[in-house]
């Protein structure tokens, strides 16, 4: 199998801000896989959070892309080898969905049949990133003409996010929920969260940081749900989730893939927990890719490729606030010409 990989840059419609950081742009690796004269295609979304980046994405398959072998269809073979070698779990998604678009190109079908999924899952949310709460408001009442879920990123470590949220509420009906990227002390979240249930937010995600002595106090105590995104990254920590979140956060760029993220919401939902897909700033090709494990999560947050200035990688379409994956075979869609 013929690999090659490089780095293409994402330019985004506006600056994205979060708690953590502002953002013009994306970095993103695109990987082709070349078996029999049919070529498979996948991008890996590098998460800084975890010392992860293009460039040593792009390394680990310049120097592990022959892990994949010669058989296309040797996932667990492959993903078994991918393993062995630590980090870079945005290359091994790459390779991944690389593998899957690869697979449904040589049999004729879509990856969604071919993993036995429909075609659609829940309608994705629109972020609404962080901002004043008068540009938040102003922002969510915009996007509710088109969005049918808003989610809204708060940590503005000022005391306003919870006016961010009544700010939002007074513009829509729209669902809600909020993502607070680790910000919040355990003492803030019990201040905000019975605050944040009064206005009706469905969930709030990964309020404390990563690892956090307080997050089972707060599970209990919390009266919004709880999703972690930072606290869990592929199934070896869905068990460990279950004793300090009711749902957790799968994104292909943490799990390593389609494969794994699979196997995650399957275990989440065997411990009685919720399942959310999410993504990072990724073309259309890496979020047709997160189309396919849709089906399987009650709530989806797959707008990567919706904040983008022009989206290098058409092929997934936004219907009635749902992202549909091609019907094309393997993961549909092809490059911009």
């Amino acid at each position: 199998m013929d690999v090659a990989a490089r780095i293409v840059r994402l330019q985004l419609a506006e600056t994205f801000v979060i708690a953590r950081e502002a953002a013009d742009y994306a970095d993103v690796v695109q990987v082709s896989l070349t078996h029999e004269g049919v070529t498979g295609h996948g991008e890996a979304a590098p998460i800084e959070r975890y010392d992860e980046s293009a460039e040593s994405a792009l390394r680990f398959i310049d120097d592990h892309g022959a892990l994949v072998g010669d058989d296309p269809f040797a996932l667990e073979d492959v993903g078994e080898r991918l393993a062995s070698i630590p980090g870079e779990q945005a290359a091994k998604s790459a390779l991944d969905a690389a593998l899957h678009d690869l697979q449904g190109k040589l049999l004729g079908v879509p990856v969604f049949k071919l993993l036995g999924l429909p075609r659609t899952g829940p309608p994705t949310s629109w972020t609404i990133w962080l901002g004043d709460p008068d540009d938040m408001a102003r922002r969510a009442e915009g996007a509710a003409q088109t969005y049918r879920r808003l989610k809204l990123k708060l940590g503005g470590d000022d005391g306003l996010d919870v006016e961010r949220v009544r700010a939002v509420r007074g513009v829509t009906d729209l669902p809600l929920m909020v993502d607070v990227n680790e910000w919040w002390s355990f003492a803030e979240a019990l201040e905000a969260l019975p605050q944040l249930a009064e206005i009706g937010v469905e969930y709030c995600e990964q309020p404390l940081k990563a690892g956090d002595e307080g997050g089972r106090a707060l599970k209990d105590r919390s009266p919004v749900p709880i999703y972690v995104d930072e606290d869990c990254h592929t199934l070896a920590d869905v068990s460990g989730c279950a004793e300090i979140a009711h749902g957790i956060n799968i994104k292909l760029g943490k799990s390593g893939g389609i494969r794994e993220a699979i196997r995650m919401a399957h275990a989440a939902r065997g411990l009685r927990m919720g399942v959310m897909l999410g993504c990072m700033v990724e073309s259309g090709l890496g979020i047709a890719a997160g189309c396919c494990v849709a089906p399987l999560c009650d709530h989806i947050d797959l707008d990567g490729n919706l904040l983008l200035a022009e989206d290098p990688w058409p092929g997934v379409e936004l219907v009635d606030g749902v992202q549909t994956p091609s019907l094309a075979p393997g993961l549909g869609g092809s490059p911009r010409a």
